[in-house]
Protein backbone atom coordinates (compact mmCIF):
# COMPACT_ATOMS: atom_id res chain seq x y z
CA UNK A 1 0.00 0.00 0.00
CA UNK A 2 1.13 3.25 -1.15
CA UNK A 3 0.78 6.13 1.60
CA UNK A 4 2.44 8.99 3.03
CA UNK A 5 0.69 8.17 7.01
CA UNK A 6 -0.15 4.88 7.07
CA UNK A 7 -3.78 4.94 7.93
CA UNK A 8 -6.01 2.55 9.47
CA UNK A 9 -8.84 2.36 6.47
CA UNK A 10 -10.92 0.15 8.91
CA UNK A 11 -12.06 3.94 10.36
CA UNK A 12 -15.17 5.98 8.93
CA UNK A 13 -13.81 8.84 7.77
CA UNK A 14 -15.25 12.29 8.31
CA UNK A 15 -13.98 13.45 4.57
CA UNK A 16 -13.23 11.41 1.61
CA UNK A 17 -11.36 13.93 -0.90
CA UNK A 18 -11.56 11.69 -4.52
CA UNK A 19 -8.32 13.34 -6.69
CA UNK A 20 -4.62 15.19 -6.24
CA UNK A 21 -4.87 18.06 -7.81
CA UNK A 22 -5.18 21.66 -6.99
CA UNK A 23 -8.95 21.72 -6.20
CA UNK A 24 -8.68 18.57 -4.58
CA UNK A 25 -5.77 19.48 -2.13
CA UNK A 26 -7.85 23.07 -1.23
CA UNK A 27 -10.78 20.72 0.08
CA UNK A 28 -9.00 19.02 2.04
CA UNK A 29 -6.72 21.15 3.97
CA UNK A 30 -9.94 22.94 4.00
CA UNK A 31 -11.89 20.21 5.82
CA UNK A 32 -8.78 19.42 8.52
CA UNK A 33 -8.42 22.85 9.37
CA UNK A 34 -12.11 22.70 10.15
CA UNK A 35 -11.80 19.82 12.01
CA UNK A 36 -12.46 16.69 9.80
CA UNK A 37 -10.83 13.51 9.44
CA UNK A 38 -9.64 13.25 6.06
CA UNK A 39 -8.67 10.93 3.33
CA UNK A 40 -7.46 11.91 0.17
CA UNK A 41 -6.84 9.25 -2.93
CA UNK A 42 -4.48 10.32 -5.94
CA UNK A 43 -4.76 7.72 -8.76
CA UNK A 44 -1.25 8.28 -9.93
CA UNK A 45 2.18 7.19 -8.34
CA UNK A 46 3.57 9.60 -6.25
CA UNK A 47 6.01 11.10 -8.82
CA UNK A 48 2.81 11.99 -10.90
CA UNK A 49 0.59 13.49 -8.13
CA UNK A 50 -1.10 16.78 -8.67
CA UNK A 51 -3.23 15.87 -12.13
CA UNK A 52 -3.26 18.85 -14.41
CA UNK A 53 -2.32 21.13 -11.77
CA UNK A 54 1.48 20.22 -11.66
CA UNK A 55 1.44 21.32 -15.35
CA UNK A 56 0.28 25.12 -14.56
CA UNK A 57 1.95 28.40 -13.85
CA UNK A 58 -0.39 30.83 -12.45
CA UNK A 59 -3.67 31.47 -11.27
CA UNK A 60 -5.88 34.56 -11.80
CA UNK A 61 -7.69 36.48 -8.66
CA UNK A 62 -9.17 39.21 -7.88
CA UNK A 63 -7.13 42.00 -5.63
CA UNK A 64 -7.73 45.58 -5.19
CA UNK A 65 -3.87 46.88 -5.47
CA UNK A 66 -0.43 45.47 -6.64
CA UNK A 67 2.02 43.57 -4.46
CA UNK A 68 4.98 41.75 -4.85
CA UNK A 69 4.13 39.62 -7.81
CA UNK A 70 1.05 41.65 -9.23
CA UNK A 71 2.20 45.17 -11.34
CA UNK A 72 -1.23 46.30 -10.61
CA UNK A 73 -4.97 45.73 -9.45
CA UNK A 74 -7.76 43.52 -10.81
CA UNK A 75 -11.03 44.46 -9.82
CA UNK A 76 -14.65 42.38 -9.55
CA UNK A 77 -16.06 44.78 -12.85
CA UNK A 78 -12.87 43.72 -14.75
CA UNK A 79 -13.14 40.40 -14.17
CA UNK A 80 -16.47 39.30 -14.54
CA UNK A 81 -16.42 41.51 -17.97
CA UNK A 82 -13.50 39.34 -19.07
CA UNK A 83 -15.57 36.11 -17.93
CA UNK A 84 -18.55 37.02 -19.77
CA UNK A 85 -16.57 37.79 -23.09
CA UNK A 86 -14.46 35.20 -23.39
CA UNK A 87 -17.84 32.56 -22.19
CA UNK A 88 -20.01 34.90 -24.48
CA UNK A 89 -22.36 35.13 -21.77
CA UNK A 90 -22.45 30.90 -21.55
CA UNK A 91 -22.05 30.46 -17.87
CA UNK A 92 -23.80 30.71 -14.23
CA UNK A 93 -23.56 33.87 -13.06
CA UNK A 94 -24.75 33.18 -9.56
CA UNK A 95 -21.48 30.81 -9.23
CA UNK A 96 -19.25 32.83 -11.17
CA UNK A 97 -19.94 36.05 -9.37
CA UNK A 98 -19.20 34.04 -6.02
CA UNK A 99 -15.84 32.82 -7.55
CA UNK A 100 -14.85 36.15 -8.46
CA UNK A 101 -15.75 37.62 -5.11
CA UNK A 102 -14.34 34.27 -3.31
CA UNK A 103 -10.93 34.75 -4.72
CA UNK A 104 -10.40 38.52 -3.18
CA UNK A 105 -6.57 38.13 -2.69
CA UNK A 106 -6.81 34.55 -2.37
CA UNK A 107 -2.88 34.57 -2.58
CA UNK A 108 -2.80 35.23 0.99
CA UNK A 109 -4.27 32.00 1.96
CA UNK A 110 -1.96 30.37 -0.50
CA UNK A 111 1.10 31.93 0.97
CA UNK A 112 -0.06 30.24 3.69
CA UNK A 113 -0.47 27.09 2.50
CA UNK A 114 2.82 27.16 1.24
CA UNK A 115 2.73 28.38 -2.06
CA UNK A 116 5.36 30.92 -3.59
CA UNK A 117 4.74 33.56 -5.93
CA UNK A 118 6.63 35.23 -8.48
CA UNK A 119 6.53 38.32 -11.03
CA UNK A 120 5.42 37.30 -14.42
CA UNK A 121 8.81 36.65 -16.69
CA UNK A 122 8.87 38.78 -20.35
CA UNK A 123 6.47 37.22 -22.59
CA UNK A 124 4.31 35.55 -20.28
CA UNK A 125 0.81 36.30 -22.05
CA UNK A 126 1.04 40.30 -20.49
CA UNK A 127 -0.56 38.39 -17.73
CA UNK A 128 1.51 40.49 -15.20
CA UNK A 129 -0.98 42.84 -13.50
CA UNK A 130 -3.69 40.03 -13.65
CA UNK A 131 -2.16 36.75 -13.55
CA UNK A 132 0.10 35.59 -10.38
CA UNK A 133 3.09 33.20 -11.02
CA UNK A 134 3.75 30.20 -8.72
CA UNK A 135 7.38 29.87 -8.19
CA UNK A 136 8.51 27.33 -9.90
CA UNK A 137 5.62 26.22 -11.20
CA UNK A 138 2.75 23.97 -11.01
CA UNK A 139 4.80 21.23 -9.37
CA UNK A 140 6.78 22.92 -6.92
CA UNK A 141 3.18 24.23 -5.60
CA UNK A 142 1.49 20.80 -5.75
CA UNK A 143 4.61 19.84 -3.40
CA UNK A 144 3.94 22.73 -1.43
CA UNK A 145 0.08 22.13 -0.66
CA UNK A 146 0.76 18.04 -0.36
CA UNK A 147 3.36 18.67 2.46
CA UNK A 148 0.74 21.58 3.91
CA UNK A 149 -1.82 18.37 3.89
CA UNK A 150 0.37 16.36 5.40
CA UNK A 151 1.19 18.18 8.53
CA UNK A 152 -1.99 19.00 9.03
CA UNK A 153 -2.63 15.09 9.73
CA UNK A 154 -4.44 14.64 6.00
CA UNK A 155 -4.06 11.05 5.19
CA UNK A 156 -2.91 10.41 1.97
CA UNK A 157 -3.22 7.35 -0.60
CA UNK A 158 -1.11 7.06 -3.58
CA UNK A 159 -1.82 4.65 -6.67
CA UNK A 160 -5.34 4.12 -5.45
CA UNK A 161 -8.23 4.27 -7.94
CA UNK A 162 -11.80 4.87 -7.06
CA UNK A 163 -13.95 2.73 -9.25
CA UNK A 164 -17.25 3.55 -7.75
CA UNK A 165 -19.49 5.18 -5.26
CA UNK A 166 -22.35 3.78 -2.85
CA UNK A 167 -25.00 5.89 -2.60
CA UNK A 168 -28.63 5.53 -1.49
CA UNK A 169 -31.18 8.09 -1.40
CA UNK A 170 -28.96 10.99 -2.43
CA UNK A 171 -26.30 10.22 -0.15
CA UNK A 172 -22.86 8.97 -0.62
CA UNK A 173 -22.10 5.93 1.91
CA UNK A 174 -18.97 4.89 0.78
CA UNK A 175 -16.46 4.22 -1.83
CA UNK A 176 -15.37 1.24 -3.96
CA UNK A 177 -11.46 1.47 -4.49
CA UNK A 178 -8.58 -0.23 -5.81
CA UNK A 179 -5.33 0.39 -3.60
CA UNK A 180 -2.32 -1.13 -5.31
CA UNK A 181 -4.76 -3.17 -7.67
CA UNK A 182 -6.20 -4.61 -4.90
CA UNK A 183 -10.07 -4.09 -3.99
CA UNK A 184 -11.28 -1.98 -1.09
CA UNK A 185 -14.35 -0.18 0.64
CA UNK A 186 -13.70 3.05 2.10
CA UNK A 187 -16.46 4.73 4.46
CA UNK A 188 -16.69 8.14 5.30
CA UNK A 189 -19.36 10.74 5.89
CA UNK A 190 -19.08 12.95 3.32
CA UNK A 191 -17.00 12.57 0.04
CA UNK A 192 -15.85 15.40 -2.13
CA UNK A 193 -15.23 14.51 -5.89
CA UNK A 194 -12.44 16.76 -7.10
CA UNK A 195 -10.84 13.82 -9.72
CA UNK A 196 -10.75 16.42 -13.37
CA UNK A 197 -12.85 15.65 -16.37
CA UNK A 198 -12.73 13.04 -19.34
CA UNK A 199 -9.84 14.12 -21.39
CA UNK A 200 -7.69 10.91 -21.40
CA UNK A 201 -10.40 8.43 -22.22
CA UNK A 202 -10.02 9.01 -26.27
CA UNK A 203 -13.34 6.36 -26.53
CA UNK A 204 -15.06 8.70 -24.61
CA UNK A 205 -13.86 11.77 -26.58
CA UNK A 206 -14.50 9.93 -29.92
CA UNK A 207 -18.71 9.58 -29.01
CA UNK A 208 -18.63 13.59 -29.61
CA UNK A 209 -15.30 14.09 -31.91
CA UNK A 210 -15.65 10.81 -34.25
CA UNK A 211 -12.07 9.22 -35.70
CA UNK A 212 -10.75 13.47 -35.17
CA UNK A 213 -10.29 12.64 -31.59
CA UNK A 214 -7.57 10.13 -32.57
CA UNK A 215 -5.30 12.98 -33.51
CA UNK A 216 -5.79 14.92 -30.04
CA UNK A 217 -2.92 15.35 -27.87
CA UNK A 218 -3.68 15.40 -23.99
CA UNK A 219 -1.18 17.69 -22.58
CA UNK A 220 -2.18 16.60 -19.12
CA UNK A 221 -2.14 13.74 -16.91
CA UNK A 222 -3.11 11.00 -18.22
CA UNK A 223 -5.21 9.58 -15.12
CA UNK A 224 -7.91 11.38 -16.05
CA UNK A 225 -10.46 9.38 -17.50
CA UNK A 226 -13.57 10.27 -15.72
CA UNK A 227 -14.41 7.79 -13.75
CA UNK A 228 -16.31 9.80 -10.88
CA UNK A 229 -18.18 11.74 -13.41
CA UNK A 230 -19.29 8.48 -15.42
CA UNK A 231 -20.27 6.86 -11.83
CA UNK A 232 -22.40 10.18 -10.53
CA UNK A 233 -24.03 10.47 -13.88
CA UNK A 234 -25.01 7.20 -13.82
CA UNK A 235 -26.35 7.95 -10.23
CA UNK A 236 -28.60 11.26 -11.85
CA UNK A 237 -26.22 13.79 -10.95
CA UNK A 238 -27.15 16.53 -13.12
CA UNK A 239 -25.15 16.85 -16.00
CA UNK A 240 -23.91 20.15 -17.11
CA UNK A 241 -21.59 22.19 -20.03
CA UNK A 242 -20.88 21.12 -23.90
CA UNK A 243 -19.53 17.90 -24.13
CA UNK A 244 -17.62 18.92 -27.40
CA UNK A 245 -16.51 22.18 -25.43
CA UNK A 246 -13.12 21.46 -23.81
CA UNK A 247 -9.89 23.33 -22.63
CA UNK A 248 -8.27 22.93 -26.05
CA UNK A 249 -4.73 25.06 -27.47
CA UNK A 250 -2.38 24.28 -30.08
CA UNK A 251 0.14 23.18 -29.23
CA UNK A 252 3.55 21.92 -30.98
CA UNK A 253 2.46 18.37 -32.63
CA UNK A 254 5.92 17.04 -31.67
CA UNK A 255 4.60 16.66 -28.42
CA UNK A 256 4.15 13.29 -26.52
CA UNK A 257 0.57 11.62 -26.90
CA UNK A 258 0.00 12.38 -22.82
CA UNK A 259 1.42 14.19 -20.12
CA UNK A 260 4.05 17.03 -22.35
CA UNK A 261 2.72 20.42 -20.13
CA UNK A 262 2.79 23.50 -20.93
CA UNK A 263 6.12 23.98 -22.15
CA UNK A 264 4.42 22.14 -25.20
CA UNK A 265 2.08 25.01 -25.92
CA UNK A 266 2.64 27.65 -28.32
CA UNK A 267 2.29 31.03 -27.85
CA UNK A 268 3.36 32.55 -31.42
CA UNK A 269 0.34 32.33 -33.21
CA UNK A 270 -1.04 36.30 -32.50
CA UNK A 271 2.55 36.88 -34.23
CA UNK A 272 1.95 34.71 -37.10
CA UNK A 273 -0.34 33.31 -39.73
CA UNK A 274 -2.08 30.05 -39.05
CA UNK A 275 -2.35 28.03 -42.10
CA UNK A 276 -3.95 24.38 -42.11
CA UNK A 277 -2.82 21.29 -44.67
CA UNK A 278 -4.42 23.02 -47.15
CA UNK A 279 -1.67 25.85 -46.85
CA UNK A 280 -4.61 28.50 -46.09
CA UNK A 281 -5.63 30.42 -43.39
CA UNK A 282 -8.84 29.72 -41.55
CA UNK A 283 -9.37 32.08 -38.89
CA UNK A 284 -7.68 35.88 -37.17
CA UNK A 285 -4.85 35.07 -35.66
CA UNK A 286 -4.66 38.78 -33.91
CA UNK A 287 -8.90 38.64 -32.52
CA UNK A 288 -7.44 39.26 -29.11
CA UNK A 289 -4.88 39.16 -26.22
CA UNK A 290 -3.70 36.24 -26.13
CA UNK A 291 -4.66 35.23 -22.75
CA UNK A 292 -8.17 35.25 -23.64
CA UNK A 293 -8.12 33.43 -27.24
CA UNK A 294 -5.25 30.70 -26.70
CA UNK A 295 -7.84 28.33 -25.66
CA UNK A 296 -10.06 28.21 -28.64
CA UNK A 297 -7.04 27.78 -30.84
CA UNK A 298 -7.23 23.76 -30.28
CA UNK A 299 -10.97 23.74 -31.09
CA UNK A 300 -9.89 25.77 -34.46
CA UNK A 301 -6.98 23.11 -35.31
CA UNK A 302 -8.99 19.97 -34.17
CA UNK A 303 -11.67 21.05 -37.05
CA UNK A 304 -9.02 21.31 -39.85
CA UNK A 305 -8.16 18.79 -42.16
CA UNK A 306 -6.13 15.64 -40.24
CA UNK A 307 -6.52 18.08 -37.10
CA UNK A 308 -2.97 19.64 -38.26
CA UNK A 309 -1.45 23.16 -38.70
CA UNK A 310 1.04 25.62 -38.97
CA UNK A 311 2.04 28.73 -37.78
CA UNK A 312 4.42 30.79 -39.80
CA UNK A 313 6.55 34.02 -38.58
CA UNK A 314 9.69 35.42 -39.48
CA UNK A 315 12.66 36.77 -37.64
CA UNK A 316 10.80 40.03 -36.50
CA UNK A 317 8.48 38.08 -34.45
CA UNK A 318 10.85 35.23 -32.99
CA UNK A 319 11.66 36.59 -29.13
CA UNK A 320 8.07 37.74 -28.71
CA UNK A 321 7.00 35.41 -26.91
CA UNK A 322 7.62 31.79 -24.74
CA UNK A 323 9.50 29.15 -27.17
CA UNK A 324 7.99 25.98 -27.03
CA UNK A 325 10.07 22.74 -25.53
CA UNK A 326 10.22 22.31 -29.41
CA UNK A 327 13.02 24.86 -31.57
CA UNK A 328 11.14 25.88 -34.54
CA UNK A 329 11.38 24.59 -37.86
CA UNK A 330 13.68 27.14 -39.69
CA UNK A 331 14.25 28.21 -43.66
CA UNK A 332 15.72 31.15 -45.26
CA UNK A 333 12.70 31.61 -48.20
CA UNK A 334 8.59 30.58 -47.53
CA UNK A 335 9.17 28.04 -50.56
CA UNK A 336 12.00 26.62 -48.56
CA UNK A 337 9.79 26.27 -45.37
CA UNK A 338 6.79 24.88 -47.01
CA UNK A 339 8.80 22.44 -48.35
CA UNK A 340 10.50 21.43 -44.89
CA UNK A 341 6.52 21.50 -43.68
CA UNK A 342 5.34 19.16 -46.44
CA UNK A 343 3.08 22.41 -47.77
CA UNK A 344 2.74 23.04 -51.23
CA UNK A 345 5.29 25.43 -51.94
CA UNK A 346 3.06 27.52 -54.49
CA UNK A 347 0.31 27.67 -52.51
CA UNK A 348 1.94 28.92 -49.14
CA UNK A 349 3.84 31.78 -51.11
CA UNK A 350 0.28 32.46 -52.72
CA UNK A 351 -1.01 33.09 -49.34
CA UNK A 352 1.81 35.08 -47.79
CA UNK A 353 1.99 37.36 -50.84
CA UNK A 354 -1.77 37.92 -50.30
CA UNK A 355 -1.48 38.58 -46.55
CA UNK A 356 1.37 40.55 -47.43
CA UNK A 357 -0.46 42.78 -49.62
CA UNK A 358 -3.30 43.08 -47.29
CA UNK A 359 -1.09 44.47 -44.42
CA UNK A 360 -2.11 48.26 -43.83
CA UNK A 361 0.67 50.92 -41.99
CA UNK A 362 0.20 50.74 -38.28
CA UNK A 363 2.01 50.95 -34.96
CA UNK A 364 2.87 47.75 -33.54
CA UNK A 365 2.65 47.09 -30.01
CA UNK A 366 2.89 43.41 -28.62
CA UNK A 367 1.19 44.10 -25.74
CA UNK A 368 -2.07 46.72 -27.11
CA UNK A 369 -4.38 45.96 -29.59
CA UNK A 370 -2.72 47.55 -31.65
CA UNK A 371 -3.69 49.69 -35.06
CA UNK A 372 -1.94 46.45 -37.53
CA UNK A 373 -4.44 45.45 -39.34
CA UNK A 374 -5.34 43.77 -43.01
CA UNK A 375 -7.62 45.12 -45.45
CA UNK A 376 -9.72 43.31 -48.37
CA UNK A 377 -8.35 39.84 -46.78
CA UNK A 378 -10.47 36.77 -45.31
CA UNK A 379 -10.32 35.99 -42.99
CA UNK A 380 -8.83 38.94 -42.11
CA UNK A 381 -6.08 39.74 -38.97
CA UNK A 382 -6.81 42.75 -36.78
CA UNK A 383 -3.92 43.23 -34.81
CA UNK A 384 -0.46 42.59 -34.97
CA UNK A 385 -0.27 42.37 -38.49
CA UNK A 386 3.03 42.47 -39.87
CA UNK A 387 4.70 41.35 -43.21
CA UNK A 388 6.28 38.06 -43.59
CA UNK A 389 9.41 39.36 -45.43
CA UNK A 390 12.32 39.04 -42.80
CA UNK A 391 14.04 35.83 -43.43
CA UNK A 392 14.81 33.51 -41.44
CA UNK A 393 11.42 32.48 -41.72
CA UNK A 394 10.36 30.11 -38.70
CA UNK A 395 7.22 27.14 -38.68
CA UNK A 396 5.63 25.48 -35.87
CA UNK A 397 3.29 22.72 -36.24
CA UNK A 398 0.27 22.60 -34.09
CA UNK A 399 -2.69 19.46 -33.08
CA UNK A 400 -5.00 20.14 -30.71
CA UNK A 401 -3.88 19.87 -27.20
CA UNK A 402 -6.86 18.84 -24.94
CA UNK A 403 -6.01 19.78 -20.83
CA UNK A 404 -9.51 19.46 -19.77
CA UNK A 405 -13.18 18.96 -20.90
CA UNK A 406 -16.08 20.67 -19.76
CA UNK A 407 -18.85 18.09 -19.15
CA UNK A 408 -19.35 17.49 -15.83
CA UNK A 409 -22.26 17.68 -12.95
CA UNK A 410 -24.01 20.67 -11.39
CA UNK A 411 -23.49 22.24 -8.24
CA UNK A 412 -24.89 25.07 -6.26
CA UNK A 413 -23.09 27.57 -4.11
CA UNK A 414 -22.15 25.29 -1.56
CA UNK A 415 -20.43 22.70 -4.34
CA UNK A 416 -22.64 20.23 -3.18
CA UNK A 417 -23.82 17.88 -6.12
CA UNK A 418 -27.33 18.63 -7.79
CA UNK A 419 -29.68 15.97 -9.31
CA UNK A 420 -31.62 15.73 -12.18
CA UNK A 421 -34.75 17.07 -10.22
CA UNK A 422 -32.49 20.02 -8.76
CA UNK A 423 -32.19 18.79 -5.66
CA UNK A 424 -28.33 18.54 -3.77
CA UNK A 425 -27.17 15.12 -2.51
CA UNK A 426 -26.72 14.99 1.30
CA UNK A 427 -23.07 14.44 1.27
CA UNK A 428 -21.66 14.59 -1.96
CA UNK A 429 -19.67 17.50 -3.14
CA UNK A 430 -17.65 18.65 -6.33
CA UNK A 431 -14.82 21.06 -6.94
CA UNK A 432 -12.21 21.64 -10.07
CA UNK A 433 -12.24 20.37 -13.65
CA UNK A 434 -16.07 18.24 -13.18
CA UNK A 435 -17.83 21.11 -12.11
CA UNK A 436 -16.26 23.60 -14.35
CA UNK A 437 -18.84 23.44 -17.36
CA UNK A 438 -21.18 25.42 -14.76
CA UNK A 439 -18.83 28.73 -14.61
CA UNK A 440 -17.28 27.76 -18.43
CA UNK A 441 -19.80 27.31 -20.62
CA UNK A 442 -17.01 28.09 -23.18
CA UNK A 443 -14.41 29.83 -23.65
CA UNK A 444 -11.22 30.02 -21.84
CA UNK A 445 -8.58 32.71 -20.24
CA UNK A 446 -5.50 32.32 -18.89
CA UNK A 447 -5.28 30.85 -14.84
CA UNK A 448 -8.95 30.61 -14.79
CA UNK A 449 -8.89 26.97 -13.96
CA UNK A 450 -7.16 26.80 -10.77
CA UNK A 451 -9.39 29.87 -9.22
CA UNK A 452 -12.05 28.06 -9.79
CA UNK A 453 -10.56 24.34 -8.15
CA UNK A 454 -9.28 26.37 -5.47
CA UNK A 455 -12.39 28.39 -4.53
CA UNK A 456 -14.78 25.59 -4.75
CA UNK A 457 -12.23 23.06 -3.27
CA UNK A 458 -12.45 25.46 -0.27
CA UNK A 459 -16.03 25.28 -0.20
CA UNK A 460 -16.30 21.88 -0.68
CA UNK A 461 -13.97 21.13 1.74
CA UNK A 462 -15.96 23.29 4.49
CA UNK A 463 -19.01 22.09 3.84
CA UNK A 464 -18.35 18.35 3.74
CA UNK A 465 -16.73 18.89 7.35
CA UNK A 466 -19.56 20.23 8.26
CA UNK A 467 -21.57 17.17 8.00
CA UNK A 468 -20.04 15.38 10.21
CA UNK A 469 -20.70 17.85 13.30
Amino acid sequence: MTSENCPDLSHTYDVLVVGGGNAALCAAMTAKENGARVLLLETSPKDFRGGNSRHTRNLRYLHETANSHLTGPYKEEEFWDDLYRVTSGNTNEELAKLTIRESNDIGKWMEAHGCMFQPSMRGTLSLSRTNAFFLGGGKALMNAYYATAEKLGVDILYDTEALNLNINNGQFESAEVLIDNLPRILKAKSVVVASGGFQANIAWLKKYWGNAADNFIIRGTPYDRGRMLEVLLDNEAKPIGDPRQCHAVAIDARAPKFDGGIITRLDCVPFSIVVNKEAERFYDEGEDFWPKRYAIWGRLVAQQPDQIAYSIIDSKCINLFMPSVFPPIEANSIHELAVKLALDPEVLENTVNAFNAAVQPGNFNSNELDDCTTDGLSPQKTHWARALDTPPFYGYPLRPGITFTYLGVAVNKSAQVLMNDERPFKNIFAAGEIMAGNILGQGYMAGFGMIIGTVFGRIAGKEAASCHQ
